[in-house]
Order: C-alpha cells, then sequence, then structure tokens
C-alpha cells in the first residue's frame, strides 16, 4: 500500500482558531480506530496538542503530524495552529501537504484565521475542501454559513452533503450523490437535498465542457460520469467541495473521511514539482516512487529524547534507514539513521519511506528547514519556504548573568525551529533583539525558554538607536597643554566641520600643509574624533553624517604626543559641536500595511497620529494597500494595535528608510531622560 501513490493522501487542517480543528483531527483517528479513545481539550489528551503550552492554553501553537488508515489507503495529515501568530506553522506545512481541509465553526463563520488560511492555500494553489463544523450548537445555519465563503473566498464552493436537522436535533449528513440515500429522505430534507445535488450537478457540469452538452440536453449527469468530474474540478480549482458535522459529536466525519479518499487528490495524480538543478537549469520533479529520492525539509523540532529532528515530504522515490543523501540546499551529503513517521509526540521506527509520505529524521548536521534533499546524482533545489516578515521585536536580557551562555543557546534552538522567530544583537544599542509575527509569538517563545532550558528573561522594548548631527558649519580650535614634571603634553589642531547628505556617515579631510602638525599626529587627531563622535553630544547618541576638515594646529618638538592630539581633537570637536546646532536623529521605516477596504480611514488616521506620512495607496486582490514613512519609535507595538485596529485582518511589513531629524519637543525629552540616567549611573 505505502508503495502505491494512488493509495496516499496528504493534507492539512487549517482554520481560525478555536474552531475545532483538534477537536476534528481526534475525531478522524478515533473513528478510523487509530486511536482508542476521543482525545477532549479540555482533558489535555488529544494527541494532536501535546507539548505542555498547547495543554495549558486549550489551544495548538504548533503543526502536529498524524496519520490513520481508511479504505485501505495510507492518510498523512497535519493540524495546523489557527492563531495569526503561528502563521509561519501554516506556510510551512502548505509545502509538505497536497491538500487542504478549512475548518469554519458554523456560529462564527468566516473569521479572520479562514482567510488568513485560504490566503496561504490559493498562493500554494492547493485543491481545498471546507468543513463547517459545530453544526450541532443552537442558532447555526450550514446555508448561511456557505453563502459566507462564497462571498468572502471564493464562489466555487459547493456542498457535497445535506446536513439532517441543526442544532440540538442535527442527526447525520448525507452525501447528495447518495441517491438510494437521499431518495429515502421525506419532507424538508428531501427537498433540501435535492437542491444540493441540483446545484453540485449543475457546476460538475460547467466544469467539462462535453459533460455540460449532455447536462443541457437531460438535466442531469449519470454518477458514473459526474464522480470523476468532480475529482478532476477539485484538483484543477474548479470546485471547493464543503462538508459539515461536528467534531465532538463525531457527526460528519464518515462522509468526510469518504471525501477525502473518494473526490480529494491522491499523492500521485497531481503536477510535478517544478525544481532547478544546481546548475540553474529548470526541471520538474515527477511524483513517483521509482523516481530519483527528492525532498524537502518543512520543520524542524528539537526533541529531548532525539535531539534535533527534521520533518520531511518526500516527492519521489525513497529513503532507507541508515544510508544517506545529498543535501542540495547546502552542497553537503547526510548520513542518516534512523528513519520515523509521526503520530503526535510519537516517532515510530521506519526501515524505509516512499514518496508521498511526511518523515522525520534525527541529529542532521547540517540540514535546516526548507532545504532540499535528492541523490547525489539528481542534486534538484525546490523552491525555498518563504515566510512573513518578523513585524513585533522585544529586548532580551538574563535575570542573572551566569544565564547569559544558556540563553543564547536556547534562543539559537528555538530560531531553528521557528523561521519566523528572529534573533539578533543590535550593533548600536548593544541589545539583544528577539522579533517574531506578534506578542503572542514572543510571549510563548519566552515561555519555552523557561520550560525547556530552565532559565528566564526580562522583555522590555528595545532601545531606539537614535544618531546625532549638526545643521551648520563652524570652526573650532582643540588645544591641550599640560605642563608637569619633565615631558609635558602638547596638542594643537584646528578643524572645520560640515553636514553631510544623510547616511553618508562620517569623513575625514586632512587639509595640513607646511607641516604645521607633523603627520604622524594626524592619524590620532582623527581617532581621537571618532572617539567623541562615539559617545555623542546631546544624549550620548552617535554622531554621523559629518564630515571633519584638519586644516590647521601646531605642535612641541619635544611635549607633543599620540594622546595629546587625540585630546586636542576631541576638544576642537566638542567645541565646534556647541556652535553647530546639533540635532538629534531617529530612525524612519518604510511600512507597507494591507487591510480590507472598510478600515483604510482608522489605519491612515492611526498613521497620523504615530507621525507618518501616507507615500501612496495601491489594490491587491481583495485588500488595499497602503505605503507609509513611520518613525521606529512609534512602530514597536503596532503589531498589537493594527490587530486590534482592524480585528486582526491587518498585515504589515516594514525596513529602515532613512534617518531624519526628531522634532524638538520629542527630542527634549529624549534629551533630558539621557541627563537623568547618566546622574542616576553616577550614583
Amino acid at each position: 500500500m505505502r508503495k502505491d501513490l494512488a493509495k496516499k493522501r496528504v493534507f492539512m487542517i487549517a482554520g481560525h482558531a478555536h474552531s475545532g480543528k483538534t477537536t476534528l483531527s481526534e475525531g478522524l483517528l478515533f473513528k478510523t480506530k487509530s486511536v482508542p479513545q476521543l482525545g477532549k481539550i479540555e482533558e489535555g489528551n488529544t494527541l494532536s496538542d501535546y507539548s505542555e503550552d498547547e495543554i495549558s492554553r486549550g489551544s495548538s501553537i504548533n503543526n502536529s503530524f498524524l496519520s490513520f488508515n481508511h479504505k485501505g489507503n495510507f492518510i498523512q495529515f497535519i493540524d495546523t495552529p489557527g492563531y495569526s501568530d503561528f502563521i509561519g506553522e501554516v506556510i510551512s506545512a502548505s509545502f509538505a501537504a497536497d491538500f487542504a481541509v478549512i475548518v469554519i465553526d458554523a456560529s462564527a463563520g468566516v473569521e479572520v484565521g479562514t482567510e488568513k488560511a485560504w490566503d496561504v492555500i490559493r498562493r500554494r494553489g492547493m485543491p481545498c475542501l471546507f468543513f463547517v463544523n459545530k453544526l450541532d450548537k443552537e442558532n447555526t445555519s450550514y446555508e448561511k454559513v456557505i453563502e459566507e465563503i462564497k462571498s468572502s473566498l471564493t464562489k466555487k464552493a459547493v456542498s457535497l452533503v445535506c446536513p439532517l436537522g441543526r442544532g440540538s436535533v442535527f442527526k447525520e449528513t448525507v452525501n447528495v450523490l447518495n441517491k438510494q440515500k437521499t431518495d429515502s429522505l421525506s419532507g424538508e430534507d428531501k427537498k433540501k437535498a435535492a437542491d444540493f445535488y441540483s446545484t453540485l450537478i449543475e457546476n460538475i457540469a460547467e466544469s467539462n465542457d462535453t459533460l455540460l452538452e449532455k447536462y443541457l440536453e437531460s438535466g442531469d449527469l449519470e454518477l458514473s460520469e459526474a464522480v470523476p468530474a468532480l475529482k478532476e474540478a477539485v484538483l484543477k480549482g474548479g470546485i471547493f467541495p464543503v462538508l459539515t458535522g461536528s467534531g465532538s459529536a463525531l457527526t460528519g466525519i464518515d462522509d468526510l473521511l469518504d471525501t477525502i479518499v473518494d473526490v480529494m487528490p491522491d499523492a500521485g495524480s497531481l503536477p510535478g514539482i517544478p525544481a532547478k538543478k544546481v546548475t540553474g537549469e529548470e526541471t520538474s520533479i515527477e511524483r513517483k516512487v521509482g523516481g530519483p529520492f527528492a525532498a524537502q525539509v518543512i520543520k524542524t523540532i528539537s526533541d529531548p529524547y532525539v535531539g534535533q529532528l527534521s520533518i520531511f515530504r518526500v516527492f519521489s522515490g525513497e529513503l532507507s534507514a541508515n544510508t544517506g543523501f545529498y543535501n542540495s540546499t547546502k552542497g553537503k551529503k547526510e548520513r542518516i539513521t534512523q528513519l520515523y513517521l509521526l503520530q503526535g509526540k510519537e516517532q515510530k521506527p521506519e526501515e524505509t519511506v516512499y514518496a508521498g509520505e511526511i518523515a522525520a529524521v534525527a541529529k542532521l548536521k547540517d540540514t535546516g528547514t526548507s532545504d532540499t534533499l535528492s541523490d547525489d546524482k539528481t542534486k534538484v533545489l525546490f523552491e525555498p519556504l518563504s515566510f512573513p516578515e518578523a513585524t513585533y521585536s522585544a529586548s532580551v536580557k538574563p535575570k542573572t548573568r551566569q544565564d547569559e551562555e544558556k540563553i543564547s543557546q536556547a534562543l539559537y534552538r528555538l530560531s531553528a525551529e521557528d523561521p519566523t522567530f528572529k534573533v539578533g544583537r543590535d550593533s548600536q544599542t548593544k541589545e539583544l533583539i528577539v522579533s517574531g509575527i506578534g506578542e503572542l509569538h514572543i510571549k510563548i517563545i519566552i515561555g519555552r525558554i523557561k520550560q525547556r532550558f530552565g532559565t528566564e528573561v526580562e522583555l522590555g522594548q528595545p532601545k531606539v538607536p537614535y544618531k546625532e548631527t549638526v545643521t551648520k558649519s563652524v570652526q573650532a580650535q582643540g588645544k591641550y597643554k599640560k605642563q608637569t614634571g619633565g615631558h609635558g603634553q602638547y596638542g594643537d589642531a584646528w578643524i572645520e566641520i560640515t553636514p553631510l547628505e544623510r547616511g553618508k556617515d562620517f569623513e575625514f579631510v586632512d587639509k595640513i600643509v607646511g607641516g604645521s602638525i607633523p603627520r604622524n599626529f594626524i592619524p590620532s587627531v582623527e581617532k581621537g574624533i571618532r572617539k567623541c563622535m562615539k559617545e555623542g553630544f546631546l544624549a550620548g547618541y552617535p554622531i554621523s553624517d559629518l564630515r571633519v576638515t584638519l586644516f590647521d594646529g601646531s605642535y612641541h618638538p619635544v611635549d607633543s604626543s599620540d594622546i595629546a592630539f587625540q585630546i586636542a581633537g576631541a576638544m576642537a570637536l566638542k567645541k565646534a559641536l556647541e556652535q553647530a546646532n546639533p540635532v538629534l536623529l531617529e530612525p524612519v521605516m518604510d511600512v507597507e500595511i494591507s487591510v480590507p477596504e472598510e478600515f483604510m480611514g482608522q489605519v491612515t488616521g492611526d498613521i497620523n497620529s504615530r507621525r507618518g506620512r501616507v507615500q501612496g495607496m495601491d489594490t491587491k486582490g481583495h485588500k488595499e494597500v497602503v505605503k507609509a514613512e513611520v518613525p521606529l519609535a512609534e512602530m514597536f507595538k503596532y503589531a498589537s494595535d493594527l490587530r486590534s485596529l482592524t480585528g486582526g485582518r491587518g498585515a504589515y511589513s516594514m525596513s529602515f528608510s532613512h534617518y531624519d531629524i526628531v522634532p524638538q519637543r520629542i527630542a527634549r525629552t529624549i534629551i533630558d531622560k539621557a541627563a537623568k540616567d547618566r546622574e542616576e549611573a553616577k550614583k
């Protein structure tokens, strides 16, 4: 069975948080007798959500890899988180799955997480079915949710089932293509099933020109023609089936299982995967067991027992334990020992894994998430996984100095597991900065540091890397003369400082003529000036965008020295800065915000309140895109604020643009605080 791609299905379950994805996953496992009892989130015993942070929160945070057998088919699936902060997990799953099941809460309808999952799936061009969950809740309407799917996501959504009853009297679902079952219905149920059937057959006919002629002539299609045409339409994105039920009550699960096997694409029916040879030549990898080995790592996790675990999807060929492969991305060979198939937190040893399967291997030396694995003859490269930019940042420091090394190791491991989590040190402020998709994302990561590595950190708002500069040209003299017993110290330098364009940093110009300062002391003057620039003048921030011209000076044949001219250079710069109208500079970011049209007014108003300037607007798909320049100081909490402002439907990215002068009122506050901090540091 595992060598037959037609007998394999690989899918992902996605949707809004608390729509019932994990409960549905447990229902699938229980119905197929893959688990002896039905796991429940409230009891913390689900096979899917097994980590401590998931159990305590009662919701998914990580992808969970599960499998079952049904009608002689080997089926693997990925239960993904619904919170927007963990959209990276959904993206990762989309590179491993062949199709998706989007779960929608019948009482809530299409929510933010539904839209985000749909966006990921459509970007990947994946077939998809919708499962309207929790139809046993009061005040729910299956038909209303279908209309919402059609208006918000796709007009190609078509129901495959008819629910019998709803709310507390919801009993079961009936596949509308099962004529024997629908003919046995009566009253309103029979009429509703007939309406669903008619809509489905019409959509199937419209997806196939040959069948459309038959349908227009007879008004119906034979099932022997309709079912293959339905599968073809689903594969090509012409139809997105809709089913319904209740994961907790195990209603509608049988119809979902049968649809996964009978309608959704098997692991061999999808087209070849675009790839590139290491030479750069484009190619395509055919999905077949007998082909050359080709796979891609879609997730890396740290397991407490086996160490680093690399999870990969095999697209072609097979891989056996105690052999090896070629990492085409890194250009290195890897040796492997044991292979595993995953079932939640369990790793089941396997001697061989085949095309169409998701598997795992431990303790690879040079392999990370997104890497392409192949044999050393084929050497192909798949499209790398693409994740959203980290938009929420915080500074991190250990509670005790003894924990510094342990925290660095912890952050390195966690960033290897989660490509949307970034760690870096700000070269100017010297702070350790962690960045993620949102505040919840960072809090979960920090919680894992304590849970897994037994150490704690303090989170703070990152310091803004301000700079200082001047706004006019000034000349000044720095003369250092000190006479004590024996040799004294003497250095004398005249300089002119001139503002430079933003981003030009620093220029030192030597215009000494006639030997007024010996050549060997000129670098000393520059060294003193550079040191003074690092210390700042207004608030202790480095000075930039400055040209310093050394044009005159004097020296003493005995008392002049390297240190004397360093001090003279620094003195000259300080005197010049006093007269050159120094100002504070702040980093300004290019920000691109994507929101539904109804939030445009609130978003642009919010940008203005952050001292931002709207640069332009555009339309991309169903979203409006606002382009703006906003000071970094105003953006640290923007991920959370935008989520509140748009009900989670907004997204943004930002990158550094330029430095600009800080308004005087705000600069005064920054300068006063810096002076106060210096005073407190002296105590």
